[in-house]
């Protein structure tokens, strides 16, 4: 490897605050929802100095692949870079047509299990059962948004005194407009976030590609504007000429930092994270 190529990489690494991709390994793996034909697991990153005794925030991202298949890897990168912030950081395994046979409804039931289950074991967890934010891309950002602002679709035989609502929302590219969605059928209006927003909803961030041609930026619009009318906070952050997905550390890193860093800003900005970022900021040198 060129010597101009090798200082190129470790700038690269560098910016994201991260060193290298394989650094992105969970420290735990929990189940969280058994089923006899694949467990579910929470993939769990720990903060330097974590202990069960602590009450750190955290956040639980949910994996897109339009509600079919994917994987919790994809969110590896950002659960690490927040763990490193201070944060307990969770990738959540769920259900999908692929991997379990189900409907686009059971991917919900499990978000909503996953954030109940995660404020039920809090103080096994080290975190703070006030201060739990959901996030996810794609069909995992409509799973995150479901949690936020829809109160139903939740698991039969819960505990429904603990709450299964997240306290912030971070969306990147999420459908949030299903209610003419084939996938979802006659039950896509009942699982469509957009037209359950209400007042009280969760302070949202979303990020969204304008050149999205799978998941149309105006559905973002849309969804941040009803937000907006309801008395919600909710934060827009659109990047012109990017495509759906553009976000994901393997597509672009580039993206992946400037949308860290204002997600980092965003999560601060409740009290989640002190100090600066330690990745780039948009426009600087390095990004």
């Amino acid at each position: 490897m060129k010597q101009s190529t090798l200082a190129c990489l470790l700038a690269l690494a560098t910016v994201t605050g991260i060193a290298q991709d394989r650094d992105f390994k969970p420290d735990k793996q929990i189940v969280y929802k058994s089923f006899a034909e694949d467990p579910l697991e929470l993939h769990v990153f720990l903060p330097e100095g974590w202990t069960a005794g602590d009450k750190r925030p955290a956040i639980v991202f949910f994996f897109g692949g339009g509600w079919v298949g994917g994987t919790p890897a994809q969110f590896f990168p950002q659960s690490r870079y927040l763990a490193s912030r201070g944060m307990v950081a969770i990738s959540a395994q769920y259900r999908t047509r692929n991997s379990h046979g189900t409907s686009p409804v059971e991917c919900v039931a499990d978000g909503k299990s996953a954030v109940r289950w995660m404020r039920q074991h809090a103080s096994d967890l080290g975190i703070d059962p006030d201060r739990i934010a959901a996030g996810g891309g794609s069909a995992g950002g409509h799973v995150a948004a479901t949690t936020g602002v829809i109160d139903r679709l939740d698991e039969k035989g819960e505990e429904a005194s603990v709450s299964s609502v997240p306290n912030a929302l971070v969306l990147f590219n999420p459908a949030t407009d299903i209610a003419k969605s084939q996938r979802w059928g006659d039950r896509a209006l009942e699982g469509s976030p957009l037209q359950h927003v209400d007042k009280g909803d969760p302070p949202t961030i979303v990020f969204h590609g304008k050149a999205d041609t799978t998941v149309p930026y105006t559905t973002a619009e849309a969804f941040c504007a009803a937000m907006d009318k309801a008395g919600n906070r909710c934060e827009l952050v659109g990047f012109a000429g990017r495509p759906h997905g553009f976000f994901n550390y393997t597509r672009s890193r580039g993206s992946y930092t400037t949308t860290v860093w204002h997600m980092d800003r965003f999560l601060a900005s409740l009290g989640y994270l002190e100090g600066k970022p330690t990745v780039g900021r948009p426009g600087d040198p390095t990004w």
